[in-house]
C-alpha cells in the first residue's frame, strides 16, 4: 500500500475530488496548508502599497490506496488539477506499512 500526498491549488478541490469519486477512490483527506515553492510567493498591492505574500494557500489531499491503484490516481490528480502555470502543485508517494481501522480492527487492504 502506498499514501500520496498532492499539495494542488484551491481553486481544483471540487474538480479533483469530483474525478477521484467518479473513478471510485472516495476516501480521501483534504487539509488547507500554505507553503511556497519556487515562485517564492507572489506580489499583491493593497490600498497602494506592495507586499509579498511568500505562503500561498493550498490544498493538500491525502490518499492511500493499494500499489495497482497508484498510477491511476496520480494521472486523475495531475490530469484535473494543471493549468499549466507555475503552483500548480506536487505528488508524494510514500510507503504505508499498516493500516488499522479503529472501529473494527481490520487492518491492512481490509481497512481501506
Amino acid at each position: 500500500m502506498m499514501k500520496i500526498e498532492a499539495i494542488i491549488r484551491p481553486t481544483k478541490i471540487h474538480e479533483v475530488k469530483d474525478a477521484l469519486e467518479d473513478a471510485g477512490y472516495e476516501s480521501i483527506t483534504v487539509t488547507d496548508v500554505k507553503g511556497r515553492g519556487k515562485q517564492k510567493g507572489v506580489m499583491q498591492q493593497w490600498r497602494g502599497r506592495k507586499y509579498c505574500v511568500d505562503l500561498l494557500p493550498k490544498i493538500k489531499i491525502e490518499i492511500v490506496a493499494e500499489d495497482t491503484d497508484i498510477d491511476k490516481i496520480v494521472e486523475i490528480i495531475k490530469k484535473t488539477s494543471e493549468t499549466g502555470s507555475i503552483g500548480d502543485g506536487k505528488i508524494f508517494i510514500y510507503p504505508v506499512s499498516k493500516i488499522i481501522r479503529i472501529r473494527t480492527g481490520e487492518t491492512d487492504g481490509e481497512a481501506l
